[in-house]
């Protein structure tokens, strides 16, 4: 159970971590490829390119998870708890529709390069490992707006301040 929650609560931390440090080396070696051997590979580019596909999908999540997603919150410095809270829950099951629908599409995308067989120019494996960045995306935002609305409504039922994440300016 213990490890479970060690997952939930650092799955997105360590992914972010292995992306951001497979990006970075890749294209350290690629620059000193080039510039002091005259020589670099296609492939390189790509594990730079589809790392950082997988990042921004991958934060996107973490985004949903702390809310940290941009948003104009002037009226919620008016509101109490309980209206703030159905406002939050109320984004969170907007948000939840636009990403089934999103994740529907996106797998489809999916299907349809797994059935043509494409892939990349460089590497020559399937693109279907880099293009089910989205689809994996959009399902660690769905599961993190199902915790989020869940713990929205506590808060909602508990009549405490809903959890708003950090603001970047105070």
């Amino acid at each position: 159970m213990e490890t479970l929650r060690n997952i939930d609560r650092n799955a997105e931390r360590w992914l972010l971590l292995g992306f951001y440090v497979m990006l970075v080396v890749t294209m350290a070696i690629e620059v000193l490829r080039r510039e002091v051997f005259s020589y670099s590979s296609i492939w390189g580019e790509e594990i730079v390119r589809y790392s950082f596909i997988y990042l921004a999908w991958v934060g996107a999540a973490v985004a949903v998870k702390e809310r940290a997603h941009i948003r104009i919150d002037v009226v919620m410095h008016y509101l109490g708890p309980r209206p703030k809270a159905l406002l939050y829950i109320f984004g969170d099951l907007v948000m939840f529709a636009v990403a089934l629908v999103a994740l529907f599409w996106s797998i489809e995308t999916v299907l349809v390069s797994a059935k043509f067989g494409s892939v990349t120019d460089g590497l020559r494996i399937s693109k279907v490992w880099f293009i089910m960045a989205v689809p994996v995306g959009f399902t660690l935002m769905i599961w993190r707006l199902l915790q989020s609305f869940l713990r929205d409504l506590r808060a909602l039922r508990d009549g405490v301040d809903v959890y708003e994440g950090d603001t970047l300016f105070d």
